[in-house]
């Protein structure tokens, strides 16, 4: 599948005391001013196995290595890396990198969770300003009943996105299945509330929310990215669905 972190078709083989680095990595945020690279490639198995995946780390300026960066739709940076015969050194045991890799992961989505509800705080916070001062029929349009009703429901999903990433974040140090289960379950519910937050903070700036000079256009931009990095919410509901029987008790 498109976000299986099992798929990975980079290779490395032995190549004197080291390794050498076959392959590509597509959307590597950042990765065209990174000085080292953490690549995990297969050194065993097929497709989507979960043994034979090995961690190495690559000289991003070394013989083998080019890079193609640019800079994504909401003002990040990020590169194209293609490695042909790179030198590697291997991370760890070889074969043996998924649960580093698995780990690694859930801290990552863990952190996209506190950045999402971090930009979702300062989304409410400008819109609420905003209807307090936007004059229409001689009045604050925050004084009409709907639009307070609207904002209502932007802090509702506000306080869910902060709930389950306290949540997740507390759940770092849980067994391996009962992590993966609160992890999938928070990142699903940014990729709801955040889209709903994000919508909503655009539509009550009217035009305005549009413009590339309004903060709160950069904000809902990165909240909505935010849900395709690591995973967006249809993957995350399927990996909630395929771990329902994990014990939550056993954390």
């Amino acid at each position: 599948g498109r976000y299986d972190h099992t798929h990975v078709a980079a290779t490395a083989e032995k190549s004197g005391d080291g390794y050498s680095l076959t392959g590509n990595k597509a959307v590597v945020l950042h990765g065209d001013s990174a000085d080292q690279l953490v690549v995990i490639a297969r050194t065993g198995g097929n497709g989507t196995d979960r043994d034979g995946l090995s961690a190495f780390i690559v000289d991003a300026n070394a013989d083998g290595v080019s890079r193609r960066g640019y800079e994504t739709i909401d003002g990040l940076r990020a590169a194209e890396i293609t490695f042909n015969g790179a030198a590697a050194e291997l991370l760890g045991e070889e074969g043996k990198a998924i649960d580093a890799l698995e780990a690694s992961l859930a801290l990552g989505i863990v952190a996209l969770c506190a950045e999402a509800t971090g930009a979702m705080e300062v989304a409410c916070d400008q819109t609420l300003d905003y209807i307090k001062e936007r004059q229409q029929f001689g009045v604050a349009i925050g004084k009409f009943q709907a639009l307070q009703h609207r904002m209502v429901e932007m802090r509702m999903e506000l306080e869910k996105a902060r709930s389950m990433t306290i949540f997740a974040a507390c759940s770092l140090d849980a067994p391996a299945q009962v992590c993966a289960k609160r992890v999938a379950a928070a990142k699903a519910i940014i990729g709801k509330s955040g889209r709903k937050v994000a919508e909503e903070a655009i539509q009550l700036h009217g035009g305005m929310g549009m413009m590339e000079e309004t903060a709160v256009a950069h904000y809902a931009k990165r909240i909505v990215l935010i849900d395709h990095q690591l995973g967006d919410l249809g993957y995350h509901m399927q990996q909630l669905e395929s771990l329902l029987d994990v014990d939550d008790d056993a954390a």
